[in-house]
């Protein structure tokens, strides 16, 4: 069996997101969030990092460990999946980490695309569009580490890279593969590093990954792409995939890191329900504090019923977090804080963990010292569930911060008592 493909993700949950849709389509993709985890049987293997919001340096040395561990293992393509919005700073990794993979396998142009029509996020004519507004005008321009005030995704990614970057529009992709071949053939013999894919719908998502699939070993992309591509490869190397593991049986908690109105609103509703404890990331306890009030609160209740613990605020309270420690500096507090409460807890008996946010569920799976996971297939919560091995077993919920309906804590709890 071939390896075909190994994809590094540039985030937890979006790790997740790739595998469930490849593990409901019958290709089986595990999950990795080591370099040194042992790899199983598979034609597309995924790691889950925490590049998107790393320093430059750090996030390539991370990309660098992934690839060589997928080379070693006979993955003959890479793909970094960053995500749909493609999330970044002119600082950022997306347009470096191209560089770094094109230099690596010797190929140029890179193709690139970003965006997730299912969920309304498109790339027009370049410019990024989150849920029928430019990206700049959306919430996205709010994000405490990566605000999108560029929605002009060629002109921003070519702020991160010294190569240039051409645009392949939606009216070239309407007319298929061979034009497109053509389009981007052209685009290198005029010296473009990297080539930008419309995202229009998906449509022009199909096209893209037929055309990454006939011609390329490289890929840098959002969700759609990066599962299109790896299913056109997966299936080329067909095998069996091993049974879908089952959910833990045990106690269960939420955990939440992210910020803005909708986990907000996610804690409310869970809160009608079950007990929740917002932690102060200013209060003069300090972190050891924090944790070691967290975990008192919650011993007396694991295992009698379900509850949260949250560093999740409203902009008032962000904002006074980030005057006093840094926009960063505040996040991987609150990141430190849930990682060292989650391993408290694990030590504790919990079994089940419910992680609302991309960097807190990349936190939380680092303290709890997780080097892989099965994925679960899409289900009615979309994807994110999983399941680790190892001394002790655990089943996790990792989902984005922005995502769900009000009420997804709630159903994702009771979805592991299935």
């Amino acid at each position: 069996m071939q390896r075909a493909l190994g994809i590094v993700a540039d985030d937890f949950t979006g790790a997740l997101m790739v595998a469930g849709y490849l593990e409901g389509a019958g290709i089986q993709c595990p999950v990795l969030f080591s370099p040194d985890a042992e790899i199983p049987p598979s034609a597309v293997v995924i790691a889950g990092t925490r590049a998107r919001t790393m320093p430059v340096a750090e996030a390539l040395a991370e990309l660098s460990r992934f690839a060589e561990a997928f080379g070693r293992a006979g993955c003959t393509r890479l793909a970094y999946k960053a995500c749909a919005t493609f999330d970044s700073t002119e600082d950022g990794n997306i347009g470096p980490a191209a560089d770094y993979l094109a230099d690596r396998a010797g190929i140029r142009p890179v193709l690139m695309s970003a965006g997730f029509p299912r969920f309304s996020t498109t790339v027009h004519q370049g410019y990024m569009f989150y849920r029928g507004r430019l990206v700049s005008e959306s919430i996205k321009r709010f994000d405490p580490l990566t605000p999108m005030s560029d929605p002009d995704l060629v002109r921003f990614l070519g702020r991160q890279t010294p190569h240039a970057i051409a645009l392949l529009n939606h009216a070239t992709l309407r007319t298929g593969a061979e034009a497109t071949i053509n389009a981007i053939e052209a685009f290198a013999a005029e010296g473009a590093g990297h080539v930008f894919f419309d995202t229009t719908d998906d449509g022009d998502v199909e096209v893209a990954a037929d055309v990454a699939a006939a011609m390329t070993r490289v890929v840098v992309a959002s969700d759609p792409l990066v599962i299109a591509y790896a299913m056109r490869l997966g299936r080329a190397e067909p095998m069996e995939p091993a049974p879908w593991p089952q959910h833990i049986d045990g106690p269960a908690a939420v955990l939440a890191g992210s910020v803005g109105p909708v986990i907000l609103a996610q804690l409310a509703a869970f809160s009608a329900h079950y007990p929740v404890l917002t932690l102060d990331l200013l209060d003069p306890a300090g972190e050891e504090g924090l944790v070691s009030s967290a975990l008192d609160w919650a011993s007396g209740r694991i295992g009698a019923e379900p509850f949260a613990i949250s560093t999740a605020a409203g902009p008032g309270e962000v904002a006074a977090a980030q005057a006093a420690f840094g926009a960063i500096g505040a996040a991987r507090r609150a990141e430190r804080i849930l990682g060292a409460v989650a391993k408290g807890l694990r030590d504790r008996g919990v079994r089940r963990f419910v992680v609302a946010g991309g960097e807190t569920s990349g936190a939380v799976v680092h303290a709890l010292d997780i080097p892989a996971v099965r994925a679960l297939p899409e289900g009615p919560l979309g994807t994110g569930f999983c399941v680790s091995s190892g001394p002790i077993p655990l089943s996790l919920y990792l989902k984005p911060g922005k995502l769900g309906a009000d009420d997804i804590l709630l159903r994702a709890v009771e979805a592991m008592d299935l």
